[in-house]
């Protein structure tokens, strides 16, 4: 059973999170520094449904120990998870404070995994030049220098080839004025997990960026009048802000064995905003999601059909075809990694014109070869081909149509890369388009 370590743990993304970590068997060690928000989810997870008693939430600035009332909480039926008998723990902690970061390695139990996802925006409004020094170090304190410092701190705990996943922003790759540090803030994270991977290949590390999600803090922002919801979505892609959950799934996979794949690398769950250049304002999407654990319908494209499950067969042109008719329709498409070098621009528009005509919800995902280092000559082609994605996502997003790549290092079929793949492919990623995931 792996034990992960979430921050931010007791709302929005966090509080998404955790249920679904606690779905797929996870034990959570949650951190907030909401004592009360902390104590009701944490009774939730270990009730499944049944009732709240006597559940402790350890407090790392004071070392007591709070004690839950009695009344029975009910789990929201369409939350519970199938695990009730873990064990999740709490703590109470404030992130912007070094002493209660070190504090937290107090009889904390070995970590497979530690999602940073706590931040903080700035609320008032002002430039950057008049904000108050106090302000300022808090947000930094709590958006950059706590991961690393909860890294410090917990070192000793985590097992071998532990999961390290910072929680960053579409912000800390497009500023953002009138929000104080943030967009730097985020940057800085960004930068700091990459760095992080390169200094610490033992660790598998990587980044999520989400774009605007429908969280209580996006609820806050419309609600002053600070974010107007039409506006944000016309620079969406997809037409829509995300759900906490979809960022939830990003988040349960990225903390897992399954994406060691991807150490060291960014994951821009964002609609496509972050790929989105364009001056058209997109409209608010009319196609609703379809659940996460919708089931993956996957046909594969060229000659890495032995990525599909056992149990899918070949059909006459060599694909593989599950079920077409049930579950998330998508396409995997394997026939760029034949392309010569220089011809991966023609290649990938071969393969959109040869799957992008249907106008119903999917996904379109594509294995490009690794760009071989020092070839200057075909450098343009490549990034070319990479653009091309960007701006098929683009394209395809009002239909509700995604398009992602993963370059691969090698045109045999890897096994090891089967759960990225499908991931990508799949429901649980139906906000990410426009993407090129580069594999270790």
């Amino acid at each position: 059973m792996d034990t992960v370590l979430l921050t931010g743990a007791a709302s929005g993304i966090g509080r998404a999170t955790a249920w679904r970590l606690a779905r797929l068997g996870r034990r959570c060690v949650l951190v907030d520094r909401n004592a009360e928000a902390l104590e009701v989810l944490l009774g939730q997870l270990r009730g499944a449904g049944g009732e709240v008693a006597g559940t402790s939430v350890a407090n790392a600035s004071t070392g007591n120990t709070a004690v839950a009332g009695t009344p029975a909480t009910k789990t929201p039926a369409a939350a519970a998870p199938t695990a009730s008998a873990i064990d999740h723990l709490a703590f109470v902690a404030d992130l912007t404070d070094p002493d209660q970061i070190n504090a937290l390695a107090t009889d904390m139990p070995p970590l497979d995994a530690i999602i940073n996802n706590a931040g903080m925006t700035d609320a008032s409004n002002l430039p950057v030049i008049e904000q108050t020094d106090r302000d300022w170090q808090r947000l930094l304190d709590l958006n950059l220098h706590a991961p690393a410092r909860l890294l410090r701190a917990l070192r000793e705990r985590l097992t071998r080839h532990a999961r390290i996943v910072n929680v960053a922003s579409g912000a800390g790759l497009h500023a953002i004025p009138l929000r104080g540090a943030y967009s730097p803030s985020k940057a800085g994270l960004i930068a700091q997990t990459q760095a992080l991977a390169r200094a610490h290949p033992d660790l598998r590390v990587s980044v999520l960026c989400p774009g605007f999600v429908q969280t209580e803090l996006v609820d806050a922002l419309i609600a002053s009048g600070r974010l107007d919801p039409v506006r944000a979505v016309a620079k969406i892609p997809l037409g829509r802000l995300a759900a906490p959950e979809e960022l939830a799934c990003a988040l349960a996979f990225l903390s897992s064995q399954d994406a060691a794949p991807l150490s060291g690398g960014r994951l821009s769950v964002d609609g496509g905003s972050s790929r989105f250049g364009g001056s058209q304002a997109y409209v608010p999407q009319t196609i609703a999601p379809v659940p996460c654990d919708t089931p993956l319908s996957l046909t594969v494209h060229g000659h890495w059909t032995a990525l599909a499950d056992a149990t899918e067969d070949a059909n006459e042109d060599g694909n593989v075809d599950a079920n077409p008719q049930d579950g998330y329709p998508a396409i995997l498409d394997a026939s760029v990694l034949d392309s010569p070098p220089g011809g991966r621009l023609a290649a990938t528009l071969a393969a959109a014109r040869r799957h992008g005509r249907a106008s119903a919800p999917g996904s379109l995902t594509l294995l490009l070869p690794r760009a071989a280092q020092g070839d200057w000559e075909h450098a343009g082609d490549d990034a070319a081909a990479r653009m091309l994605i960007a701006t098929l996502a683009c394209e395809w997003g009002p239909h509700a149509r995604r398009i992602n790549a993963v370059e691969v290092a090698s045109a045999t079929p890897d096994p090891a890369l089967s759960p990225l793949l499908r991931f990508v492919a799949g429901a649980q990623a139906q906000y990410l388009t426009g993407q090129t995931l580069c594999t270790r």
